[in-house]
């Protein structure tokens, strides 16, 4: 009988592209909206919408770069706190500590002879404990230094890219609505090759996916369109 070797292919999702994903769905959406909801306004100037759209990529980027760095600080504090507690039970409560990692690796099938051997070893460094403590325990991974620096740059970075394609038709338009028109076009068809992306390398169904991520945005800048119109007029 034949062994076929089996591949298993499963996708990690790196932090930078979640930050990317983050940063790129709203980009493409809110910059969108907004400058459909301006458009359905008369006697408007492309201008007045160019310079609203870039107030906005400009805000918008800002709060949500914040909002990713003050996501990655949060994790870090979390575990920073939840080490010094773990440091603490070590050095104040060792036959505690020393019985969950017991439980732990009893609940690993090990045999009563092995577990007390391995935890006899590993008491006798206390970094290693406190770091199997974390990871075993709690389900804690040290997360990265830079991971706050770099996920705000990465999500800003990418809502001021994402918010750049619905805006960039106005620049070669005079017309608000023919600026639209185009927009609407080009940030649709982005929208769709966005979504089967982001549906595929998070192992959803691609099609299912780009659909999905394109009638949000569709559907937020002709409600931003139309109420603008009720209202004007």
């Amino acid at each position: 009988m034949k062994d076929h070797a089996h591949s298993e292919q499963h996708f990690h999702s790196s932090e930078m592209v979640t930050d990317i994903v983050i940063g790129m769905s709203d980009g493409l959406t809110v910059p969108f909206a907004l400058a459909a909801g301006l458009s359905g306004v008369h006697d408007i100037h492309t201008s007045t919408i160019i310079t609203a759209g870039f107030a906005e990529i400009v805000a918008g980027s800002i709060a949500m770069g914040l909002g990713g760095y003050l996501a990655g600080r949060t994790e870090m504090d979390h575990y920073d706190a939840e080490q010094k507690r773990e440091e603490w039970e070590v050095d104040n409560l060792p036959e505690k500590e020393k019985e969950e990692v017991r439980v732990i690796f009893e609940g690993m099938g090990l045999s009563p002879e092995t577990q007390i051997q391995i935890v006899d070893e590993m008491s006798k460094d206390k970094a290693k404990w406190v770091d199997f403590m974390m990871r075993y325990e709690l389900g804690l991974e040290k997360p990265d230094p830079k991971r706050a620096r770099n996920s705000a740059m990465n999500i800003g970075i990418s809502y001021i890219v994402g918010g750049l394609v619905p805006l960039s038709a106005y620049f070669f338009n005079s017309a608000p609505l023919d600026g639209l028109k185009w927009s609407a076009l080009i940030t649709v068809v982005c929208l769709f090759i966005f979504g089967f992306f982001k549906a595929k390398v998070t192992g959803q169904n691609p099609w299912q996916g780009a659909i999905r991520v394109m009638l949000i945005g569709s559907v937020a800048a002709a409600a931003a369109f139309f109420i603008a119109r009720l209202f004007n007029h």
